[in-house]
């Protein structure tokens, strides 16, 4: 694993900046996302070979605007600006930016000036990419030429006729933009001249050395839910210290089918991890018993997930670390949020626990995003069954019986959630969905089974694909598998009898129901 080499992207608010991050570590280069106004000389660290300035939803007009420090543009380091980075270094440079009078949202034509360039390598002279912006780049400032234009944009691309300074209108970060990889990795080889060192398969060896030096002799404690980044962080945190570490899986009712017996026997039989499975289902469901509030069941099942939690940690008092699977992502959005945020919905972690627990934090993920926590749990012995599954939300089902929960909901949900995921798997179909999973709703329909009139709930599968999670559109399952899929529910799940299929794209709607 080599980041002595890495590539630095200065965030402006935009929802694709960590897809720019993920796109430069596919290239197997390190990248790292870092606040808008980290000083330029921190970015002259010779780490740092080239410097993205990411896209963003303000305009460099406004009155709190963020904005970079000058002297980036000095450090003699190749800078790429991309949108709002664009006409940051028009603004600060010189330049002129105005609202334009024809905004841009989506497809749009570039007609290349500068195929000479090496950032255009590779492209044609019409390209298909993607637009998201109000304003636009009218003046460029001196020492820069046009490279690009678009219909509503004259200067939809410019480069420094001298310095590795580049700037592009467009996203090259998402797949609407076609070549948009090709001018990435033009960028990172050909004008930051990286090399591509960061390989996974360094990774394991590296965090073990780092986990023993920063653990030492003490004990560490982690919470287990059996999925792939608590998986993966468990069974790294067991190669360098072994029995120093005990996991903790807590039951709250709400999982799926069999699952404590499918973690028991994974972790503690399979690869000898201590382990610790409480079954405290009795005390969640009975906090919850009446509650049909999305947020209120969220909170509740935060709060009484720390109160086990705790609870379990006090039967080891030698434990002085708090081991947890936590992503790069989540690192970046906690380090970088400014200001006030709606609140879609709360995830319960474990990440209050440290202050009234007092103990150290030990992520040895923190660097990695999702899809090489996958790398490193295959290069750990990690089964595909967890290294591929679905992303599983902290309250469970909770989140998917739409009003109230109870124990006969719960069992409704697993047995129909169950065939549906089994089906998806026996006909090679659970990789082409990033999510899938079953959704109660609290409506009862009229149908007919035999001779009889029955009268019970109504369930809805749903499966997503998405690259991000930011966001997805409905999975393209065949008629012929939702057929077969409905009717297996319908005949063996008692208390369903009609299936729906949600084909709903984020946005407008959100991947869960609630």
């Amino acid at each position: 694993m080599d980041a002595t080499q890495k590539i630095a992207i200065l965030d402006f608010g935009s929802q694709y900046t960590k897809l720019i991050a993920r796109r430069i570590r596919e290239f197997s280069v390190y990248s790292e996302i870092l606040a808008n106004d980290t000083p330029a000389s921190a970015l002259a660290d010779p780490s740092i070979k080239g410097i993205i300035l990411s896209g963003g939803p303000q305009s460099v007009f406004d009155p709190d605007a963020p904005t970079v420090d000058p002297a980036v543009f000095s450090l003699g380091k190749p800078v790429l600006g991309i949108c709002y980075g664009l006409q940051l270094i028009t603004h600060l440079n010189g330049g002129k930016v105005e609202s334009s009078p024809d905004r841009e949202y989506g497809p749009a034509m570039l007609k290349l000036q500068a195929l000479d360039h090496p950032l255009f390598a590779g492209l044609n002279h019409t390209e298909k990419v993607w637009m998201s912006h109000g304003d636009r780049v009218v003046h460029m400032p001196n020492g820069f030429k046009i490279a690009g234009a678009s219909d509503n944009a004259p200067i939809t691309a410019m480069v420094h006729e001298s310095k590795p300074i580049v700037g592009i209108q467009f996203h090259p970060e998402v797949n609407h933009t076609e070549k948009g990889h090709q001018l990435l990795r033009n960028f990172v080889f050909d004008i930051c001249n990286c090399q591509a060192t960061w390989k996974m398969v360094d990774y394991v060896d590296a965090s073990v050395q780092a986990i023993r030096e920063q653990v030492g002799s003490d004990q560490v404690i982690l919470g287990l839910s059996g999925g792939v980044d608590s998986a993966v962080a468990a069974l790294l945190i067991h190669r360098a210290i072994g029995d120093q570490l005990t996991c903790v899986f807590v039951d709250h009712g709400m999982m799926r089918k069999d699952e404590m017996h499918q973690v028991v026997s994974t972790f503690q039989k399979g690869f000898g991890i201590k382990l610790l499975a409480v079954d405290a289902s009795e005390q969640f469901l009975g906090k919850l018993a009446g509650v049909d509030d999305p947020e209120k069941k969220r909170k509740i099942i935060g709060h009484t997930f720390i109160e086990v939690f705790e609870a379990e940690a006090k039967k080891l008092p030698n434990a002085r670390f708090l081991g947890q699977g936590t992503l790069y992502p989540d690192v970046i959005e906690s380090a970088l949020h400014k200001g006030p945020a709606q609140t879609i919905k709360s995830h319960h972690n474990v990440g209050g626990l440290p202050e009234k627990m007092n103990l150290k934090l030990l992520e040895p993920l923190r660097e990695l995003f999702k899809d090489e926590v996958r790398q490193v749990g295959r290069l750990l012995g990690l089964p595909e069954h967890i290294v591929n599954r679905h992303p599983f939300p902290g309250p469970g089902l909770a989140v998917r019986i739409l009003g109230a929960i109870d124990r006969e909901s719960i069992s409704i949900l697993q047995e129909a959630d169950d065939i549906f995921i089994e089906m998806l798997h026996s006909h090679d179909l659970y990789l082409h969905a990033s999510q899938a999973f079953v959704v109660l709703l609290p409506v009862k329909t009229v149908g007919i089974m035999g001779d009889g009139r029955t009268y019970e709930r109504v369930c809805a599968l749903r499966a997503v694909t998405t690259s991000d999670f930011m966001t997805a559109d409905w999975a393209r399952l065949p008629y012929e598998f939702l057929a077969e899929v409905s009717a297996r529910i319908v005949n063996e799940v008692k208390g369903i009898n009609r299936v729906v299929f949600d084909i709903t794209s984020k946005p407008p709607g959100t991947i869960e129901w609630e």
